[in-house]
């Protein structure tokens, strides 16, 4: 998926795009970003929970990032799809993720939970567009006052 393609303004199967979202002037391809979450939650390892969990996010260069959940038998070790995407982020490369999705294990979209969307603001800040169930919007609207490395700085 390139940052140049146009997003489809059309009902997504999901009913929640509102279409028409931009990252850096450039459409965003939600429904072929939400098919690369679904292909990353296909590889979920998820024996605990029975949750798998992919994630996808575009990187303002072009590139599609992703990550599944990987948990563990020590339950609090288990990693988030989100901890594999910012892995892959940093291991191909790194840059500024600039729209993000993720996916349940029936396919359809689910919030970050807390401690990753802090994580994805690290690497997206508040401008990072993201599919929640209710819609598609800017991190800042999902992690209001977020610690950042600003706060560090002082």
């Amino acid at each position: 998926m390139s940052v140049n393609e146009t997003a489809d303004t059309g009902p997504a199967a999901t009913g929640r795009r509102t279409g028409g979202e931009t990252a850096g002037g450039a459409h965003i391809d939600w429904d072929a970003l939400r098919d690369r979450a679904r292909d990353a939650m296909a590889r979920a390892y998820a024996p605990y929970s029975g949750f798998p969990v992919g994630a996808a996010a575009l990187v303002a260069d072009g590139r599609t990032v992703t990550g599944c959940n990987v948990e563990n038998a020590s339950y609090g070790v288990g990693l988030c799809a989100e901890c594999g995407l910012v892995s892959e982020l940093i291991a191909t490369g790194g840059g500024r993720l600039v729209a993000f999705t993720c996916v349940g294990g029936d396919g359809t979209v689910v919030a970050p939970c807390g401690r990753c969307r802090q994580l994805l603001w690290e690497h997206g800040g508040a401008e990072l567009l993201v599919e929640a169930p209710s819609g598609i919007r800017p991190l800042a609207d999902l992690l209001a006052d977020a610690f950042g490395p600003q706060q560090l700085a002082r």
